[in-house]
Order: structure tokens, then sequence, then C-alpha cells
């Protein structure tokens, strides 16, 4: 009963410098510079920006991720890289600035449908020509 109550004792003893190094540790791993080093974010991100940088880089991965999955849809073979890219080589505004770019896939709607269009068109010819190709065999 004597060594519980000093175990006890000890663990109490030593709880606040435990807590301390969690609490450091814990703030190593959760602040914008160690996230930059590590190739988490690019960049912090200011308070008084946050409410409108977010807002935009939300709406414009919305679009985005929309047209990356119609661009897949389209063709089996791309992955969402090689879609991406499709989108990027569209693109003719700054691809890191979220508002310019959402407001470049608002503008060119139909450009970019006529793209997807284009690559699905692109994909069945593709296929058809395998299949005879496989057939002339």
């Amino acid at each position: 009963d004597a060594i519980k109550d000093q175990i006890a004792a000890r663990e109490e003893l030593l709880k606040p410098v435990y807590l301390q190094a969690a609490t450091e540790f814990a703030d190593l791993h959760d602040k914008t510079g160690r996230m930059k080093a590590k190739g988490v974010i690019k960049e912090a991100v200011p308070w008084a920006e946050s409410r409108k940088y977010f807002f935009y880089l939300a709406k414009r991965r919305i679009a985005q991720d929309n047209y990356v999955a119609q661009l897949m849809a389209a063709d089996s073979s791309l992955d969402s890289k090689a879609a991406l890219d499709v989108l990027s080589g569209m693109c003719s505004a700054d691809w890191e600035d979220n508002e310019a770019v959402l407001d470049f896939y608002t503008a060119n709607d139909a450009a970019i449908s006529a793209k997807i269009s284009e690559v699905k068109t692109a994909s069945i010819k593709a296929q058809i020509e395998a299949l005879q190709a496989e057939l002339a065999e």
C-alpha cells in the first residue's frame, strides 16, 4: 500500500513536467513554420485574409474537382493529375491565385466543357482503333 502511495505522489510531482513536454511536442507539429518545412502548406495565411482565402480555395476546389471528375469520366486512361494538367494547360490565370482560377473557370465554362467533349471523342476514337487493330490480328 505504501508503494502505491509513493507512486501516486511521484506521478503528481512529475505531471506538470510531462504536461509541459507534451504541450511543447504538440506545438512543434502544429506551428506554421514546421508545417511549411514539411511541405504540408505553402504559406501561412494572415488571419485578416483567411476568410477570403479559404472561401475562394473551397469554391475553386469544388469547381476544379467537378471538372477533373468529368475529364476522368470522359477518358478512363486519365488519372486525377493528368486531368488537372489538362485544366492547368487551358488556364490563362495565375495557377496559384484561387480567385483568378475560379474566375477563369466561371468565364470559360463553355470552353472547358468543349474540351471535355473533345477528350471524350478522342478517347472513344482510340478505343475504336484499338478494337479494329485487335480484330485485324
